[in-house]
């Protein structure tokens, strides 16, 4: 029979440090910049052996960890195989130039049009059809899986993904005109 220690579980905390091996960008290791309207990245990070290295990418990607409840903290960087390169903690620990940088990258990227009228939802094999008025206009777009493709934010937050990835924003539900609220509250 094992004794007691035996049963033990590891350290767990040591382990994960072996598999996981988060690299945090920081004003001191990172430099971003742009070229041909794409964000660039130098940085300078210890290597496998110990030595820092220098390495440069002319194409990056950012990824927010948290969308919706921290959308300026843990913002992944990942080159453009979608690798990876590390985490900024906060974006407000850059320069003011460099932080107008991402942020307005970030902006692009999920950029979402608010929801201020809904015209119509139509259902057809299992696609939805929306005509909807935002605050870039009035616009068409199709849900494959409409349940699926409405999120919600918070109580009164949603948001609704189209087949091509588009984000469009409702706020606020509650500040829906009657008639908009009740073509979809079907399906929140």
């Amino acid at each position: 029979m094992p004794e007691k220690n035996e049963l033990a579980a590891p350290d767990t905390r040591a382990e994960l440090d072996t598999v996981i091996n988060i690299v945090y960008l920081t004003p001191e290791n990172s430099e971003f910049g742009k070229l041909n309207e794409f964000i660039t990245l130098k940085t300078k990070l210890p290597g496998e052996n110990g030595e820092v290295e220098e390495k440069e990418w002319q194409r990056i990607h950012l990824h927010r960890a948290f969308p919706f409840d921290m959308p300026e903290n843990y913002i992944s960087v990942l080159d453009k195989d979608k690798k990876e390169i590390g985490l900024i903690k906060n974006i407000d620990d850059f320069d003011s130039d460099t932080a107008k940088l991402l942020k307005d990258e970030l902006e692009r990227k999920y950029y979402s049009p608010v929801i201020l009228k809904i015209h119509s939802i139509k259902e057809r094999y299992g696609y939805s059809y929306w005509v909807v008025d935002t605050d870039a206009g009035k616009m068409n777009y199709t849900l494959q899986d409409t349940f699926r493709s409405i999120l919600h934010a918070g109580s009164d937050r949603v948001f609704i993904i189209d087949m091509d990835g588009n984000r469009y924003e409702i706020p606020d539900l509650s500040k829906l005109d009657f008639k908009s609220y009740k073509k979809i509250e079907l399906y929140l």
